[in-house]
């Protein structure tokens, strides 16, 4: 059996040459006569593993000497809690609600203070980013949040918001290592892994050192605090040692592609051939705004529930899988992340097009 093109969501393709030196290294780690799966977190090859991984993402992002770099477990999703019981000082925060993420991460952060909602695109099923420039920001906000690019709904942020001065916090997990990032613009980015950077069990933190308290209210979880993961450099307990790994090779990937600059240069390619094909269809189109359109996810419908079944189908049975649409936009969902090669997408267009061809 051939590999499929995998334009899932997440958990999502990883670049081929990465798991063929999983694969080769899978039962004797560089000499060690054992698999990473099986050492120690404690050992000095385990320690050598996780301190690359930290200076190779270092690099690739251009973090500060001032910020931490953070691998622990739990998904972002945890990180919804996480955020507001660390840096939530006054009991305040203003969440920008672009997307279905940064809906629940507003909603778990009620339980800890105030969590306000200060611009929404929900009422056009999330298909724009809000106008940011001017937002009722709350002098007392310890922080503002974004979701920096709507998985489900194919947006991405190009500007970021005007936070009068407050913290921006930002959840990449769909769009991280896909282009340059200024890390200084944010106090702290979070991303769970399994889009763009390794296997499902990973979330890495980028935080301010400034903004790591030891004053945190009792109810905080030790394993919660920021401090208690700085302090023992992500060694507090057993970390998610493999999928630690393989986000370390790949971020050896991404450096072989000529880092961040790189794959922003391979992801518009990439993008801009889809989209000049929805742009010209007469039978699919696009669900976003273009100013605001992702260059990782690309939701798309045609005027028919049964044409999308078809499509859908017939494209999985030709070896392009995982197409389906999130049930709250329907349709179907191209997402096409760093490891998805620029010949995935040709193919892809190319089977769209001999569909409407013979469904016209």
């Amino acid at each position: 059996m051939s590999r499929v093109y995998n334009f899932s969501a997440g958990p999502s393709v990883l670049p081929e040459v990465v798991l063929k030196q999983a694969a080769d290294e899978m039962l004797d780690y560089q000499g060690s006569g054992m698999s990473v799966m099986e050492m120690s977190h404690r050992s000095k090859v385990y320690d050598n593993i996780i301190k690359t991984a930290e200076q190779d993402l270092r690099d690739l992002m251009n973090i500060p000497d001032n910020y931490k770099v953070l691998f622990l477990q739990g998904g972002a999703s945890q990180q919804f809690a996480a955020v507001p019981m660390n840096l939530m000082k006054n009991g305040v925060a203003d969440y920008i609600i672009t997307g279905q993420w940064a809906k629940k991460a507003w909603k778990e952060a009620q339980k800890y203070g105030k969590a306000n909602a200060v611009a929404s695109s929900e009422d056009k099923t999330f298909s724009y980013i809000p106008d940011c420039s001017d937002l009722p920001i709350d002098e007392d906000a310890d922080y503002v949040y974004i979701c920096h690019n709507n998985t489900i709904y194919g947006t991405a942020f190009k500007t970021l918001p005007n936070t009068k001065g407050k913290i921006l916090v930002a959840d990449m997990s769909s769009d991280i290592l896909s282009q340059p990032v200024n890390v200084s613009d944010y106090g702290l980015i979070y991303f769970g892994v399994q889009k763009n950077v390794g296997p499902a069990g990973v979330v890495v933190v980028i935080i301010r050192e400034d903004l790591i308290r030891d004053d945190l209210p009792e109810y905080v979880p030790t394993m919660l605090k920021y401090k208690t993961q700085a302090d023992a450099d992500s060694l507090y307990n057993t970390p998610p040692c493999y999928g630690i790994y393989i986000c370390g090779l790949v971020f050896k990937w991404v450096k072989s592609m000529g880092g961040l600059e790189g794959m922003k240069v391979h992801n518009e390619k990439k993008a801009a051939i889809l989209y000049d094909f929805l742009d010209n269809s007469k039978m699919f189109h696009g669900t976003v705004v273009k100013e605001d359109r992702s260059l990782m996810n690309v939701p798309f419908v045609t005027d028919s529930e049964e044409l999308n079944a078809k499509f859908i189908k017939e494209a999985t049975e030709a070896g392009f899988v995982n197409l389906k649409g999130h049930r709250s936009v329907g349709g179907m969902r191209a997402s096409i992340y760093n490891a998805m090669p620029i010949e995935g997408v040709e193919k892809l267009v190319a089977f769209m097009k001999k569909f409407e061809e013979e469904n016209a």
